[in-house]
């Protein structure tokens, strides 16, 4: 099930770079925009490839805890006066022990009971999770502000956010950080075999269970992440992650079950052509068509594939 490559030049990783190369000689502004939100989806995406190619979850709740995670940082910063970048610690910690509870109260038992109990207990985690944000934190949108987070550069009379850089280096950390978990520690060696085999894991002797829990809670933490680099340029409401569940979803079909180099290259892209179709004038409004529109090809040639192998 789960794909751990190396980024190798094989034929993906090339038509990637040229396709860098081409869209910086035409439009190196949309580039750059498209670099930064590429980033962000690749960040929020990698957590749940993570949990679809070794726990095999479908979790409709991503985006829900990125909103919990949100809110759990702004009153951070609210009540305690802490940096949003400093918050990623403490946030990581949190999501990572919510994510044991709610694994061992709920997750553990629809692990064999197939997708369709898997998706309506995690539609119900994402409706409790709503509700309880707009009983604690009512429907207001907040914000919150960081002098930092404003600072840009002016290049070519385009003015150009220097703070969301932070997301696809983030994101390339957190993948360096998982392929050397995965390939270095015992651990994230048994987490492989699990992925591939988990009936042939059991045989050997390794908790299945365990490896489960840790990896579900492990990605939570990534999603801490995430909402504490967010947080500065991000407005706060209780469906702020809506939307990145659905692309989080697409780049894991994109990329395939486990690939996790294919959710950077997979966010990448799909950053780039949406800040394109952005930057052509009267065309803004089709950028959620295309990136899912994208999506539908990549499945359809997949599946051409397969009938002609």
């Amino acid at each position: 099930m789960l794909n751990f490559l190396h980024f190798r030049l094989n034929k993906t990783f090339l038509i990637f770079l040229a396709f860098l190369v081409v869209i910086a000689i035409w439009k190196p502004i949309p580039l750059i925009y498209g670099l930064q939100r590429g980033g962000l989806y690749s960040l929020i995406g990698l957590p749940l490839a993570l949990i679809l190619g070794i726990v095999g979850i479908l979790n409709l709740a991503h985006g829900d805890f990125l909103t919990l995670g949100l809110y759990i940082g702004y009153i951070f910063f609210t009540q305690l006066g802490l940096d949003p970048l400093i918050s990623v610690f403490p946030l990581f910690i949190l999501m990572f022990l919510l994510a044991i509870g709610i694994y061992q109260i709920s997750i553990k038992y629809v692990l064999k009971a197939g997708e369709l109990n898997q998706l309506l207990l995690t539609f119900g985690i994402s409706m409790v999770i709503i509700e309880l944000i707009k009983i604690i934190w009512t429907t207001r949108p907040r914000n919150i502000y960081t002098p930092y987070a404003s600072s840009s550069i002016t290049i070519a009379n385009f003015s150009i956010g220097i703070y969301e850089f932070i997301y696809p280096i983030v994101a390339i950390g957190v993948l360096v950080f998982l392929q050397l978990f995965l390939k270095k520690t015992f651990l994230g060696q048994a987490s492989r075999a699990v992925g591939q085999n988990p009936k042939g894991a059991e045989i050997v002797g390794i908790d299945t269970n365990k490896v489960y829990l840790i990896i579900f809670a492990i990605a939570f933490g990534i999603i801490g992440i995430a909402a504490g680099i967010m947080l500065p340029r991000t407005s706060i409401f209780p469906l702020s992650g809506n939307a990145y569940t659905l692309k989080s979803f697409a780049l894991a079909a994109m990329a395939g079950l486990g690939n996790l180099n294919g959710i950077l290259i997979g966010g990448i892209t799909l950053g780039v052509v949406e800040a394109i179709v952005q930057s052509i004038p009267g065309y803004s409004g089709w950028s959620d068509l295309v990136f899912f529109g994208v999506l539908i090809i990549v499945i359809l040639i997949r599946a051409y594939r397969g009938s002609k192998s």
